[in-house]
């Protein structure tokens, strides 16, 4: 006997059946929808770990959820959509569990170096390709030596920027001193570029060469809070900084505080202290 509870095609009664066509065309568009990558996106900041995990300086670096978030973006894109928000989410999560039990974390103290060229793309967009590079050589040739004479490491290149590693606080802080004073020489038709730098003290991880963990992230973050063109040091690498080598630089630092309209450092723990390094 033929089960009344069903049509013809075999729908359930007040169930509508959508073709395989039009279903997907319906869960694309509510894919794409502002209003729900936005709620899916605010749902993030309730998550543990970092909410911008997904951005460029949370995702480098080999292994774990980074090269995970990486290898999605492949096949998702980076165009915004709901399901690379909860994609993300669930790679945020799991990160934030690998920091929580030490895998993201090393056994040794190093002090993290991130630089950037303030305003650089709008500059790029009108020198062209020719004068970019020639400024990118220019600033690799003035920052680049005072890192490698005080011990440090460049890890990784990112256009504008570069990451470094040092073995103590007191060399990071004189190479950025230097290569900043070093890029005061830096000239390309008028333009000279500005730089800012953050670093932060604590125990990464290095894999392959590369060093990962919420550190690294935190220093990115340090650095964030550069502006226009500062020097930016956390509370861990003021605290491991020798008595004498402020002094001997002949600079201090003011604590950094958030302007109004500012938007909030995400990814940092709540009792991160920032600070800024001034001339004397």
């Amino acid at each position: 006997m033929a089960d009344e509870s069903a049509d013809e095609s075999g729908t359930a009664p007040g169930r509508r059946r959508f073709p395989g066509g039009q279903l997907s065309a319906l869960v694309n568009a509510a894919n794409q929808r502002g209003d729900l990558i936005g709620l899916v996106r605010k749902a993030r900041e309730n998550l543990p770990g970092d909410p911008a995990f997904g951005d460029p300086l949370s995702v480098t670096g080999p292994g774990g959820a980074r090269a995970v978030a990486r290898a999605a973006d492949k096949f998702v894109g980076d165009s915004p959509s709901a399901a690379r928000e909860l994609g993300l989410g669930a790679l945020q999560v799991w990160q934030a569990m690998l920091e929580r039990v030490g895998k993201g974390r090393g056994t040794q103290d190093v002090t993290i170096m991130f630089t950037d060229l303030v305003a650089f793309s709008s500059w790029s967009l009108a020198a062209g390709d020719e004068r970019t590079l020639e400024l990118l050589r220019r600033v690799a040739k003035a920052i680049e030596p005072p890192i490698a004479d005080r011990g440090g490491q460049v890890i990784k290149r990112m256009g504008d920027g570069l990451m470094a590693v040092f073995p103590s606080a007191d060399r990071a802080v004189r190479a950025a001193v230097a290569a900043k004073e070093n890029l005061t020489t830096v000239n390309i038709d008028g333009y000279r570029p500005r730089m800012r730098v953050g670093l932060h003290t604590g125990t990464p991880r290095e894999i392959g060469g590369d060093w990962l963990g919420v550190d690294v992230t935190i220093a990115a973050r340090v650095m964030e809070a550069g502006g226009n063109g500062n020097t930016m040091l956390s509370n861990a690498t003021l605290d491991a900084l020798g008595p004498e080598t402020l002094d001997e630089l002949g600079f201090g630092v003011k604590p950094y505080r958030r302007s109004f309209f500012a938007a909030p450092l995400s990814g940092v723990p709540e009792d991160l202290r920032i600070f800024r390094l001034e001339a004397e």
